[in-house]
């Protein structure tokens, strides 16, 4: 079916110039039916036949079994439809919050937004929240409200919650009656009035609203070129509702993105950068202008490789051209962003539009434009492509930081061969997704934004890299410390033919201050352990320290003092009073108390007020401790606290599940504190201590 499609609509997807394209990013929640619209959208332009679209049960939407093995889309996917001449590009996101990744590429590939809300629904706090994200950016957008058909649909309660949630500019435009679009403009509803009264009010005429005042008439492609004005300028917000399954609202929809939205001519592009870092000024959306271009997604297939989506800035993408990729993603984030920079040249392969699943070849794609390139093997999701001899980097979007972590081990020796390779590849995919080699654990960490992220992530490797991993309990990097003072007696004495090995240490302990780290003093009198033996000794109380005491855990903020000792002319050596030094470390911790302490982290949690009483108590719950709350606009407000880390493994999915979506945090280590001794007795000795 794509094929054939791809086939029959090929003739159309080439445009000359900017002008002719918009790129148009849907957005909204999960079952809103966003990629249902698409579907209706490209019926309408003639691009995919009705029937043909599903024959086969799956969408123009899909890029893999994911989508039809988790019903629902979890992957940024680009279908194009042409109408009154115009390429309009329609990228289709997931829903679903754990894939907010893919929302955020598809914000940062397109000029303009369509928010789509069901007329069953009201507009949840993660919609809310996505439409502050595109209000501060300044994006045009278009309320549409799908699902009007359904049994319990209510258009008018949709667009109460609408304006609600995203204020009083947000104005329905047509009225669906009897199964009928009317448009507002021309009608006698009562409505009409707050529409021409909103598009009077964002008009550049102010001559307008005095003949409005005076009872003029006003005539209706004067106030639709002003409302189209508005829209563009992102001041004005109209609500279309429209049936995907009669296809009702799908003409006026695309009309209204063809005249209102901008095109790419029409949009700031990102900041350019040369690749040591000097700003390169403003990109021109030119077809002549040097190639700048930017990978939005990237995609590996078994069979083709991996697939680049790109978007055109600047410039024109030519098959089998040079281009020079730059990756500066530590540069302008710092550093564990998962993505190393780089720089190098490469040659692009096969250069297509995409069409959903399907792919229409192309031989260049002009700025403004999407395309997908195949073959680019360095190239990653946020990396720039440019010209070779003209090289600039984009300043990559905003990720959202992935905070839940999930371990991960190798079934087998063969899976654990393949593993290092297949996380490369899937975290070039998934800019959202991070991986880490714990370095006190050495747990292999999956850092992801919820479960089903986990979940698909897994599959992923399974399925796609051939490779089968078991998930594990997350570890928590614990601590030892001495809770008092102790004294420690260290007998290291061999004999076994030769020389022998002899070393005796005598030692004090006492814990120091949170965060003072190690102190080793020397008060040995009358060369009892020989000055050359001390670093010695010492060595030998760190390498212990890392090892733990109790329970295998690294012991922190220690003073140890040698205070006398024995040596032998002949059998005492370095090694030997390292052995001893190690000895008196142990014995100390059988005469002095020793204490358990967990890692604490400052966490920043970002929610609407409604919820703020929630979450306090939550985090108290956790046994953390508050420091404060300040207001962060918007009707959102910041409460910071300290939070020990072992609480706060599952809180990216706990924070989502109590404030709806809506809430974000941050967490960084701040100390480590003793931990309570009813938590203490239940931790298990260290696998590798």
């Amino acid at each position: 079916m794509a094929d054939k499609n791809a086939r029959r609509t090929q003739h159309d997807l080439a445009v000359d110039g900017p002008g002719q394209i918009r790129n148009v990013v849907l957005v909204g929640p999960s079952q809103s039916g966003k990629t249902s619209l698409v579907e209706a959208l490209l019926v309408e332009g003639q691009a995919i036949t009705r029937a043909g679209s599903v024959a086969d049960g799956t969408t123009v939407s899909d890029f893999d079994e994911a989508e039809r093995l988790h019903q629902r889309s979890v992957s940024l996917a680009v279908a194009p439809v042409v109408h009154a001449g115009v390429k309009i590009n329609l990228l289709d996101t997931p829903g679903y919050a754990d894939f907010v990744g893919e929302v955020r590429a598809g914000l940062r590939a397109a000029d303009c937004a369509l928010f789509v809300l069901a007329a069953n629904e009201v507009v949840d706090d993660a919609t809310t929240e996505l439409w502050r994200e595109c209000s501060e950016v300044g994006m045009p957008r278009v309320v549409v409200v799908t699902k009007v058909d359904h049994a319990r649909a209510d258009v008018d309660a949709a667009v109460a919650s609408a304006q609600q949630a995203f204020g009083d500019r947000v104005v329905p435009a047509f009225v669906f009656e009897g199964g009928a679009l009317t448009p507002l403009l021309t009608g006698a509803d009562a409505r009409r009035s707050a529409l021409i009264e909103g598009v009077i009010e964002e008009s550049e005429d102010e001559a307008l609203l005095d003949r409005y005042l005076g009872g003029e008439e006003l005539p209706e492609e004067v106030l639709l070129v002003d409302l189209e004005k508005a829209v563009a300028h992102a001041s004005f917000f109209p609500v279309v509702p429209v049936s995907a399954q009669t296809g009702v609202g799908c003409a006026e929809l695309l009309d209204l993105m063809v005249r209102a939205f901008p095109s790419p001519l029409e949009h700031p592009s990102p900041e350019a950068f040369t690749p040591a870092g000097a700003p390169a000024g403003g990109l021109e959306c030119d077809p002549d202008a040097p190639l700048v271009a930017e990978v939005v997604k990237t995609t590996s297939d078994p069979y083709v490789g991996r697939v680049s989506l790109v978007r055109v800035f600047s410039g024109t993408l030519d098959a089998d051209r040079p281009v020079h990729v730059s990756g500066h993603f530590t540069s302008f984030f710092g550093e564990g962003t998962g993505h190393q920079d780089h720089d190098e040249d490469e040659r692009l392969g096969t250069l297509a539009h995409p069409f959903g699943a399907a792919q229409v070849p192309a031989s260049r794609v002009v700025a403004g434009d999407i395309a997908a390139v195949g073959r680019l093997s360095r190239a990653e999701t946020g990396d720039t492509l440019s010209a070779v001899d003209q090289p600039r980097v984009l300043k990559p979007w905003t990720m959202p930081e992935p905070l839940l972590p999930v371990a991960i081990e190798a079934v087998t020796k063969s899976d654990e061969d393949k593993l290092s390779q297949a996380l490369t590849r899937l975290s070039a995919e998934e800019p959202s997704l991070r991986v880490e080699i714990h370095p006190e654990t050495h747990q292999v960490l999956l850092w992801v934004m919820g479960e089903s992220q986990a979940d698909l992530a897994l599959e992923r490797l399974r399925d796609r890299y051939g490779v089968a991993v078991e998930q594990r309990e997350v570890l928590v990097p614990l601590r030892e410390t001495f809770a008092g003072r102790g004294q420690g007696h260290g007998r290291h004495v061999k004999q076994s033919g030769g020389h022998g090995q002899f070393a005796i240490c005598d030692i004090e302990v006492e814990p120091l201050p949170e965060g003072t780290g190690f102190e080793f003093v020397d008060k040995v009198v009358g060369g009892a352990v020989p000055r050359n033996f001390i670093p010695s000794v010492e060595k030998g109380v760190r390498a212990q320290m890392e090892q733990g005491v109790r329970l295998g855990y690294p012991v922190v903020d220690l003073r140890v003092t040698l205070t006398g000792g024995k040596a032998h002319s002949v059998d005492s050596s370095d090694m030997a009073f390292q052995s001893a030094g190690a000895l008196a470390l142990r014995e100390a911790a059988r005469t002095a108390p020793v204490t358990m302490v967990e890692p604490y982290d400052e966490v920043d949690v970002i929610v609407p007020d409604d919820h703020i009483g929630t979450v306090m108590s939550d985090l108290s719950s956790r046994r953390g401790r508050l420091l404060g709350s300040d207001r962060a606009g918007d009707g959102r407000t910041s409460v910071r606290a300290y939070v020990p880390h072992l609480e706060l493994v599952r809180y990216a999915v706990d924070l989502r599940a109590m404030t709806h979506g809506a809430g974000t945090f941050t967490r960084s280590f701040a100390h480590y504190e003793p931990m309570p001794e009813d938590l203490a007795s239940r931790v298990s000795p260290r696998a590798d201590g």
